[in-house]
């Protein structure tokens, strides 16, 4: 019976291992093998260590900068807004948190376009703030636009890890820090903050790994003229002068520093679970 449970088991991680292999395993090993050799097929540094020419050190610096701009942005919003939503019952909670996932299964390109449409020149935000009898406001291809569509992309992946730390958070908890006398910000500081800590990791891992590589909002929102790593990156794989080689160790290197701001992140949390929440 043992056996066969064993087998049955192995059968049904058999298609996402296979899974994990063909589309993550293999293109990493191809990412990786590809980053330190050479058209040769002779060891080297040269690529890898290229993220660290000017030319391509000023768009991963300019990526840094708009990635946590994104992540603080989404991260000021989303912590309030999960807050609010844990206080209304079950039914309702899930009604509005339905709305935050309904874009996420429209296409990405679609959401992204839609913000197209508002900012243009002649857009919606500028066709109402006409109606109002304000100054139009020419936010598209600036990094304002790629900012506010990142943003918009990436919210969900803030606000849903905050909000399911928050609502786990035991209500006695908070009555009793009440009854004690806490008011409502010394509740907030002292308790539903460091409690959410998890949550906020999460949140911010998932908005600000992805949005550091992003590429094609730059391109639909920036309209070429804001040049990001990611897009260095995609250009050194699919331009006319395509280099395989050169795209993966700019790849790689982008990972590791990736890596490296996490790890920072976690140990610095880490050490901040340690202190009690009063």
């Amino acid at each position: 019976m043992g056996k066969l449970k064993n087998l049955g088991s192995k059968l049904l991680a058999g298609p996402y291992v296979i899974w994990m292999l063909l589309f993550t395993v293999i293109p990493l090993g191809l990412i990786i093998y590809n980053g330190f050799t050479n058209s040769d097929g002779r060891f080297t540094f040269k690529y890898v260590a290229a993220i660290a020419d000017p030319v391509n050190a000023k768009p991963l610096l300019l990526s840094f900068e708009m990635s946590l701009i994104v992540t603080v942005v989404c991260l000021l919003l989303a912590f309030p807004l999960a807050v609010i939503l844990s206080k209304y019952s079950t039914d309702k909670n899930s009604f509005i948190v339905m709305i935050f996932i309904l874009p996420m299964w429209m296409n990405f390109m679609l959401r992204t376009l839609a913000w197209r449409l508002i900012l243009l020149n002649n857009g919606f935000l500028n066709q109402f703030l006409t109606m109002l009898g304000l100054s139009k406001v020419y936010l598209m291809n600036t990094k304002a636009a790629i900012i506010f569509g990142t943003a918009y992309d990436y919210f969900p992946f803030m606000v849903l890890p905050i909000y399911n730390a928050v609502v786990k958070i035991d209500k006695d908890v908070i009555n009793a820090a009440k009854d004690l006398g806490a008011t409502n910000s010394v509740v907030l500081r002292k308790i539903i903050l460091p409690l959410s800590v998890p949550g906020i990791v999460s949140g911010i891992t998932m908005v600000l790994v992805p949005s550091m590589s992003e590429f094609v909002i730059a391109d639909m929102l920036g309209g070429g003229k804001i040049y990001l790593i990611g897009n260095a990156i995609e250009q050194a794989f699919n331009s006319g002068y395509a280099d395989v080689h050169a795209g993966s160790g700019l790849s790689m290197s982008l990972m590791v520093l990736i890596l490296i701001s996490i790890v920072i992140y976690r140990i610095f949390d880490n050490g901040k679970e340690s202190e009690s929440i009063w």
